[in-house]
């Protein structure tokens, strides 16, 4: 069906095939700093950091969580990670220690390397919060109480920090491994074993540990980098967290897999945005609507030089006609692709191509991709629809998942018996194969790209006294698609502003999963047979806060 079979290589070896093809070609640069590395001096540094983490033990299948922002050291702690058999756990930067510990504990990680911290995070304290034995244990004897599979912690930084080992350490400590035993441990591995897991809140439940092999991921990464018509001659500008499947898989891999330039921010600022596309003349771009809306809106966009893009991709929310037409005739973005899917479909399911119009790249999510089945379904009867019937949104192929980290039930809820994932999501495929999202069946809330799972906030706010029953639902918003939303009913006795529940979570949830809107309620609706109506919550919110949709 397609001229290029999948590919059964591992992450490793893909860098490989860059630095022998494009050895000189810029592989990672940060504009706002001095740092660029070609593909070879990248490699280097991941053999460095790769010979490091065998130094002090990191074995085959050990998870290595990684709690950082876009910093140096992130991609190359990616391929590091992915050389020497580790399976490398992506940390949501807003985590809070509430969310961290859950991680933790869940994935009976052993290892995780953190920054000093974000925003008003204090990553270093709560890790001696959570992990107080860090303080009177050498190196490499770390037994921990709350988590006993712990037992290494890193520091992503130059700084000494009291039980954890620092990277220019772990660097130092990389000339111990032979080149022999290196390479027997590269040789062990196999594209099939899980290299990434991701935690996300998956069709229901508390958040998920998605379990991606390389041949999920390096494939898909492949054909994102050749729907953007990606070469070694591209320069991709990425604002968007690592973290997340977009960064790590739609910009890294697609990039690696073409030999292209990584142009990485730290996080995102509009400003060293453009700054860095003019720069260094980058050819693509990738962002969420609200980012681009963030550009084409500031004060300087009108002095800096878009002429150089030419792709990239929109994700995460629908965007408005209006932004897809600045994008294209202000941004010179004419080649722009949109992607859809899901962390447990590696991510990408379907895609625009290049060449689709601007009808196609605003009201639909693009076609399937390359060696991926997508069919709608009856959400009661299983049964496939036909073109222009709503279904439920099902995929198959090479990309699904390898499964939910110690959670097998749910992993069946995901997938069926015949390999079909199931999105939760509702849309409609047209005859021409255009896929378009019209709703959801599940309960998730997608709050500018980020999904948030209403129950683990709800099991949050039940530990707050004086609240009898709460029930989060999305609140539309034209900024970030959803917020999130918070309806409680009191105990008697009790009387909260929504300022006091606000309040509650400041700190200890992270701040996007914090309910911007709160109504005390004192009945929900419900179904005869007792259950919350969560989509009746949805309309009633726009009677709660009409402000909303201003």
């Amino acid at each position: 069906m397609w001229d290029k079979p999948l590919r059964e290589i591992t992450l490793g070896r893909l860098l490989d095939e860059a630095v022998e093809k494009y050895p000189e070609n810029d592989a990672v640069v940060y504009a706002d700093r001095n740092y660029k590395l070609n593909y070879r001096e990248f490699s280097e540094v991941v053999d460095q950091l790769a010979k490091g983490l065998m130094s002090v033990g990191v074995e085959k299948g050990e998870k290595v969580a990684v709690w950082a922002t876009n910093v140096p050291h992130w991609v190359a702690l990616q391929f590091a990670t992915a050389r020497i058999g580790a399976v490398l756990l992506t940390v949501n930067t807003y985590y809070k220690k509430h969310e961290l510990s859950y991680l933790l504990k869940q994935s009976e990680c052993e290892n995780i390397i953190i920054i000093d911290g974000f925003r008003d995070t204090d990553y270093v304290q709560i890790m001696y919060d959570l992990v107080p034995e860090l303080r009177t244990k050498p190196r490499g004897f770390l037994k921990s109480t709350n988590f006993p599979h712990l037992r290494r912690v890193f520091f992503l930084g130059q700084e000494k920090h009291r039980g954890m080992y620092s990277i220019p350490e772990i660097m130092a400590l990389g000339g111990m491994i032979t080149d022999s035993l290196y390479l027997a441990r590269q040789k062990s591995l196999s594209p099939h074993e899980v290299v990434n897991m991701q935690y996300t809140s998956g069709t229901t439940g508390f958040p998920k540990g998605v379990m991606l092999t390389h041949y999920n991921i390096v494939n898909n990464g492949y054909w994102i980098g050749e729907h953007q018509k990606l070469t070694h001659n591209d320069r991709i500008c990425l604002p968007v967290p690592l973290f997340h499947c977009f960064g790590c898989v739609l910009g890294v891999l697609a990039a690696v897999s073409h030999g292209s330039t990584m142009v990485i921010l730290e996080g995102f600022n509009p400003l060293l945005v453009m700054a860095s596309v003019e720069t260094e003349k980058c050819t693509s771009l990738y962002g969420v609507p609200t980012m681009f809306i963030a550009i084409l809106e500031h004060r300087m966009f009108n002095k800096f030089d878009f002429s150089s893009l030419r792709t990239g991709i929109m994700a995460g929310s629908p965007c408005p006609i209006k932004v897809m037409r600045q994008v294209i005739d202000k941004m010179n973005m004419k080649d722009i692709t949109i992607c859809y899917g899901l962390t447990e479909a590696s991510p990408v399911m379907t895609q625009t191509r290049t060449e689709d119009d601007i009808s196609k790249k605003v009201e639909t999510v693009g076609k399937p991709m390359p060696e991926i089945e997508v069919r709608l379904v009856d959400p009661d009867s299983g049964r496939p629809v036909k073109p222009g019937v709503q279904g439920e949104v099902c995929c198959r192929g090479y990309n699904i998942m390898k499964g939910y980290y110690n959670m097998p039930e749910e992993t069946a809820m995901a997938v069926d018996p015949d390999g079909w994932l199931h999105s939760g999501d509702l849309g409609v495929m047209d005859e021409d194969g255009y896929l378009s999202i019209t709703g959801r069946l599940k309960d998730m809330i997608i709050r500018g790209g980020e999904n948030i799972y209403p129950r683990e906030i709800e099991e949050f706010l039940y530990t707050m006294e004086g609240i009898q029953d709460v029930q989060v639902a999305g609140v539309p918003s034209q900024k970030y698609g959803e917020e999130v939303g918070a309806f409680i009913i009191l105990k008697s006795g009790y009387d909260y502003a929504p300022e006091d529940v606000r309040d509650f979570c400041r700190g200890k949830i992270a701040r996007y999963k914090t309910p911007k809107y709160v109504a005390f309620v004192r009945e929900y609706p419900m179904t005869a047979s007792g259950k919350v109506q969560k989509y009746k919550l949805r309309e009633m919110a726009l009677e709660y806060f009409p402000q909303a949709l201003n």
